[in-house]
């Protein structure tokens, strides 16, 4: 029997066609979003970052259809589920059907009719005013949202495209989460009412609870802004973990993909959480979901946490991880990004002042070895003398206490500072927000036993793995698997499809094991201890005096 696993990135979609008896993986493919490749929609400056519904509808079909002509008809004709795991919060306003907007005549160019991507930032502004909205009411909306909202999350977002945009708010509906739109997409669905939400979403980025019957009430968001007043009945009071299944794949798009028609697919869920299974997450063991930024999944036993609230963090949710377990998600806003940003800067005489002799191919080859080489070079630095000093919120801060307004800084530059200094100071500060997220958990009674490598800058980089031990003070074990969002979107199809009777006994029976592990250097310790308290100060002095 076999399963297919959807992972939707921030670049690309990745569709993994996995074995439900051991895990393996089978084949997979890779789409990258063209629209989004070309930065269409996008204004970086204003941290407007909108990605069109089509890349994703093409890419869910290149994908699969890719994935079942490689393993034939054969294996395609087992398959028994297939499940999804999205970004998020990337929500998108949606018609009475249940089609996003951009997908209807005079929208096709709208950014404010496309999905939102989690790394928007345009409506710092409405989280702000839910934010002191908030203290208004005498029951605490914000508390399992760690008690601040973000404006990464669903609510700021709708409230921002209804205020700028007057077409929007003519046509829209309901507004609706990636993870939740591709399943609704793929069983035929043509009601927005009757999309099943994911608790994994609704929970963590809409303020959805069972202690408010579902959503917060209609005058919450009316008194608001009297914009949302109709938004609450039109939306939803369940939540679904992502073990139940949205329904049965529809005739068109089973034909479409060329797999049976009794297919099930699962209800949909952010790729962090999927991942954290996927990486087989252990109760208290912190699993860092590494990228272009970071998420923190930890989960815990429901009757050894109920009655902490964690501040600060993204949220604390029964089920958005593992059915039966409360699932809490911290991250921080750039990780990877920050890397990334980096290397285009050093990058630019490259791309701007091209000669014969620099071509295309030569310009990829280098771009493909500036990390790795200054990985190389920056490891070879004693931290001790190490005079550069940077704060990593080039995104804003996720976590602890989101706060997007904040910016990256550097401190400490001299004449003698080279690329290789100022990217360790990079490497550092992203390990050093890391450690503030393991000690908000700790200083809140949330153990954390130790730390799960997982994605990309996990496998790659020894280096900034090891910094990350050394600065945490703790082992952090690396898993196997380079796909870890796309199995675990794997493991809940085979629990949706009945091959497993729980996500445990999936993610035992299909988990890979880890490969590597990083083991703190105590002489390293003592300095990094040193060198954090520095970091603190510094980004207490950004937040006061440079939003």
């Amino acid at each position: 029997m076999f399963v297919i696993g959807i992972d939707y990135g921030t670049d690309s979609v990745r569709s993994v066609l996995v074995n439900a008896a051991n895990g393996q993986e089978v084949v997979s493919s890779v789409f990258y979003y063209p629209r989004w490749k070309q930065g269409l929609y996008c204004n970086p400056s204003e941290s407007r970052f909108r990605q069109h519904p089509l890349d994703y509808v093409e890419g869910l079909e290149a994908t699969i259809k890719d994935c079942i002509a490689k393993a034939g008809a054969n294996i395609a004709s087992q398959i028994k589920a297939i499940s999804v795991d999205t970004t998020g919060s990337t929500p998108v306003a949606v018609d009475e059907n249940g089609t996003p907007l951009a997908l209807k005549p005079g929208f096709e160019e709208n950014p404010n009719a496309m999905f939102i991507l989690w790394k928007d930032h345009t409506s710092i502004k409405e989280a702000e005013e839910i934010n002191a909205h908030a203290e208004k009411f005498d029951i605490n909306y914000l508390k399992y949202v760690g008690g601040i909202y973000s404006s990464e999350w669903y609510w700021a977002k709708l409230l921002h495209v209804l205020r700028e945009d007057a077409n929007i708010q003519k046509e829209i509906y309901s507004f609706i989460e990636h993870c939740d739109w591709i399943p609704f997409l793929l069983t035929g669905g043509n009601s927005a009412d009757n999309i099943k939400r994911s608790v994994c979403a609704a929970g963590h980025k809409a303020l959805y609870a069972p202690e408010f019957d579902g959503l917060p009430p209609q005058k919450f968001f009316s008194q608001l802004d009297p914009l949302l007043d109709e938004f609450v009945s039109r939306l939803f009071g369940t939540a679904y973990t992502s073990a139940e299944a949205a329904g049965t794949i529809s005739p068109e798009w089973a034909q479409r993909l060329g797999i049976p028609a009794d297919v099930k697919i699962g209800v949909g869920a952010f790729d962090c959480h999927m991942g954290a299974v996927g990486g087989q997450i252990e109760p208290y063991y912190l699993s860092k979901v590494m990228g272009t930024s970071t998420c923190d999944m930890l989960v815990a036993p429901i009757d050894e946490v109920e009655n902490i609230l964690v501040r600060g963090i993204c949220g604390q949710v029964n089920g958005s991880i593992i059915p039966g377990m409360i699932g809490m998600e911290a991250g921080q806003s750039a990780f990877g990004d920050a890397y990334a940003w980096f290397k285009n800067l050093l990058l630019w005489p490259l791309k701007n002042l091209k000669t014969e002799q620099i071509n295309e191919e030569a310009l990829s080859e280098i771009e493909n070895q500036i990390i790795s080489e200054l990985s190389k070079q920056a490891a070879k630095i004693n931290p001790e003398h190490e005079a550069e000093y940077a704060v990593e919120w080039f995104n804003g801060r996720r976590t602890p206490d989101a706060n997007q307004a904040l910016t990256g800084a550097f401190f400490g530059l001299s004449l003698g500072t080279d690329a290789v200094n100022i990217f360790r100071a990079i490497v550092e500060s992203t390990c050093f927000g890391a450690r503030t997220i393991v000690e908000r958990f700790v200083q809140e009674g949330i153990q954390v036993k130790g730390l799960i490598g997982l994605g990309g800058v996990a496998k790659k980089s020894p280096f900034i793995m090891q910094m990350m031990a050394d600065v945490i003070n703790m082992p952090i074990k690396i898993h196997k698997s380079e796909q870890t969002c796309a199995i675990g979107a794997a493991m809940f199809a085979a629990t949706v499809a009945g091959l497993y009777p729980n996500v445990e006994t999936a993610m035992e029976a299909m988990g890979q094991g880890f490969d590597a592990e990083y083991f703190p250097n105590p002489e390293r310790v003592a300095i990094y201890n040193n060198r954090y308290q520095h970091y603190l100060k510094i980004g207490a002095f950004v937040e006061s005096n440079l939003k």
